[in-house]
């Protein structure tokens, strides 16, 4: 019954399943039309903050920049603000290039109090600067180069400066570095305990 009310409601209107209010489509239109989408290959990014992006590869891993230095080694800032200091590199960024040098671009932050009745602080702490400010440093000869790469007699490949022709990564050096990080380390334990 509800089926015949409908039927007879449609016709009154001249509505059929080949009609748009009362007007008679034509078949062409009534057919579904071939779309062709085209995919535009888009360029990922991944948020890192707000005014600051990682550039993507098309797997959603960000893009890794080859450094010419390393953590632990010796540098000199070449231009900037700080142009002429010398420190050690503390940390890397490959994913836009900058590096953290020791006692080197030092910026002012103010910590607000985390507990009640603590005062806030007034800290300096090492911002990045782009790895391409900074050149390796000799501190023998107190002298900027680049960095070289040969083969040893033993098979393993090394940076050297050219300059100088000293080599970077002996195994002494990376002793020496480790060694020094873990003083740092215990002292700043012992400081906060």
């Amino acid at each position: 019954m509800e089926m015949a009310a409908l039927h007879s409601s449609m016709t009154a209107l001249s509505l059929s399943s080949n009609s748009f209010l009362g007007q008679h489509l034509s078949p062409n239109l009534a057919s579904p039309i071939p779309v062709n989408y085209t995919v535009k290959p888009c360029l990922i990014v991944a948020k890192l903050k707000r005014w600051e992006r990682k550039e993507c590869k098309p797997n959603s891993l960000p893009v890794v920049h080859k450094m010419h230095v390393k953590i632990g080694d010796t540098v000199k800032v070449i231009a900037g603000r700080d142009k002429g200091k010398t420190g050690e590199i503390t940390k890397i960024f490959k994913h836009n290039s900058s590096v953290v040098v020791q006692e080197v671009n030092l910026k002012t932050k103010h910590v607000k109090s985390r507990e009640e009745g603590e005062p806030g602080q007034i800290l300096k702490i090492e911002a990045p600067i782009h790895s391409s400010n900074v050149m390796l440093y000799s501190k023998e000869q107190n002298v900027t180069s680049r960095v070289g790469h040969k083969m040893l007699d033993s098979g393993k490949k090394v940076r050297y400066l050219i300059k100088t022709g000293e080599i970077i990564d002996s195994v002494e050096n990376w002793q020496k570095s480790k060694e020094s990080k873990d003083k740092t380390e215990v002292a700043a334990a012992a400081t906060t305990s």
